[in-house]
């Protein structure tokens, strides 16, 4: 699997976001957008910058029964 089969969606969750509401919101964004955390900064000041992925769908060609 190569690069190009990722799309990346970066955020940005402020300092005062908690441990717990931070793994929340990422939960809800795995179960009901199929992303998938690829990274993680925490940075001195409590800022998060996070880095999520998802496969990208490609519309395939329909298969015909003949």
């Amino acid at each position: 699997m190569t690069e190009d089969d990722w799309e990346y969606l970066p955020l940005r969750l402020p300092p005062g976001v908690s441990r717990l509401t931070a793994a929340t919101q990422l939960a809800i964004q795995a179960e009901f957008n199929g992303w998938e955390l690829s990274r993680v900064r925490l940075y001195a000041d409590g800022t998060r910058k996070v880095l999520l992925r998802r496969k990208i769908r490609r519309a395939g060609v329909p298969k015909v029964a003949i």
